[in-house]
């Protein structure tokens, strides 16, 4: 392979790559586990896992044989033929979320786009054409004009407007307001059970109780949008039913394909039984490649015990945050979150932390302005927890020194 300075290659990007991200100056070359190396050979500690999509680190073995063995025996034919994989793989979903049935596509905002749809085209069927969506303030859901219409943050919104009508939204652990606003217009409520992009705020039981009783009343269907919170990241499969939840649907990506493009809708039978053939479709959506790479995962995450662990882990990783919150009580205010997704919610921006993070190999990243967000793979171990917060607590002693 060509070696490239960082010079030549943002060079490059500036001439040719449309410029919709702002990248720090580092190019990643090689991974192992939870490390990453850069083009210089620095390592770093990973605890953001390419925005929880890494899900079992980097390099792991089993998944790179299989996505080797995969690509040399066939990777695509299309949905317009069967292949041994997708009901595999769509089975397996089934039993941890208890949905029965899955439409795959390419990624989180895609299975968003998919739970919009099937939603919609339930009340069709049922002759009560429901248009109405409640989602909620600090929601994130994707780009693409439908997540991007249950997506409250008007700095995502305003250039693109106007946006999918028919969406309204309500403060989020508010069940007053909820209750106020779902009436039988609302074809669904959509909700992540922990909010990501939005700084990492659980939803509170009592808000998820009055989810589900203003779906009872009203018949509104329930969205789960569990990108972030699903597949084992909090310790259990999916974060709704820990909350009380059970949703209609629910969306998935990210850990799926433990970097490989894949997301899925799971739905529950009597959404199923109103979606006719042609309702919706993906080229590459449910390919052989993706599947496999997603089962390989779920052997992991399932038969391999990894599920089981996280929850041990994920305490380990709660109470370092919460030491190191103790000793820097004038940046850090709130410690939120579970299992392996958690966000420190600061007194001030958070970019300088993640900054000094990064120059001292560790990688987080910041959202919400004011939060540290931290979603490292679900391989961490506790030794390397205890090395990446020493690092990352050296970043917040180096603000806190700046004042």
């Amino acid at each position: 392979m060509e070696t490239t300075t960082i010079d030549e290659i943002q060079a490059l990007e500036a001439r040719h790559v449309l410029q919709t991200y702002k990248r720090a100056p580092v190019t990643f070359v090689r991974g192992q586990g939870v490390r990453l190396y850069d083009a210089e050979g620095r390592e770093y500690l990973d605890l953001l896992s390419g925005i929880g999509v890494a899900s079992l680190g980097h390099a792991h073995p089993g998944l790179a044989r299989a996505i080797a063995d995969q690509a040399k025996t066939l990777i695509h034919t299309s949905n317009l033929f069967y292949h041994p994989l997708q009901g595999q793989l769509a089975e397996r979903l089934a039993k941890l979320s208890g949905l029965p049935r899955a439409f795959f596509c390419n990624s989180g905002t895609e299975a968003v786009e998919a739970c919009l749809k099937f939603a919609r085209r339930y009340w069709y069927t049922r002759g009560e054409p429901r248009a109405e969506f409640i989602a909620f303030e600090n929601s994130f859901h994707g780009r693409t004009f439908g997540a991007l219409s249950v997506t409250s943050n008007e700095h995502y919104r305003a250039p693109f407007e106007p946006l999918v009508p028919g969406v309204r939204f309500v403060p989020v652990n508010d069940p007053k307001a909820l209750l106020a606003a779902v009436s039988r217009s609302t074809a669904a409520i959509i909700a992540e059970p922990i909010q990501g992009e939005g700084g990492v705020r659980p939803l509170t039981p009592a808000f998820a109780s009055a989810i589900t009783e203003a779906a009872s009343t009203t018949g509104a269907l329930i969205i789960a949008d569990e990108v972030q919170s699903g597949l084992g990241r909090t310790g259990y499969p999916f974060y709704a039913p820990v909350l009380g939840l059970h949703p209609d649907l629910i969306s998935i990506g990210k850990a799926l394909g433990g970097g490989v493009a894949v997301g899925a809708a799971l739905l529950s039978q009597k959404v199923a039984d109103t979606i006719s053939f042609g309702d919706h479709g993906s080229t590459y959506g449910g390919n052989l490649l993706a599947c496999r790479a997603a089962l390989c995962f779920l052997d992991e995450l399932d038969g391999g015990g990894l599920l089981g662990r996280i929850a041990r882990v994920g305490d380990h990783l709660e109470r370092g945050l919460r030491s190191m919150a103790a000793g820097h009580p004038a940046l850090i205010k709130e410690v939120r979150g579970a299992g392996l997704i958690w966000g420190l919610e600061l007194t001030r921006d958070a970019a300088p932390v993640i900054q000094e993070g990064l120059a001292r190999g560790v990688i987080v990243n910041r959202t919400a302005e004011t939060v540290v967000r931290l979603l490292p793979p679900l391989v961490i171990t506790e030794p390397e927890i205890d090395e990446a917060l020493g690092r990352l607590d050296a970043a917040f002693a180096a603000v806190g020194a700046v004042q």
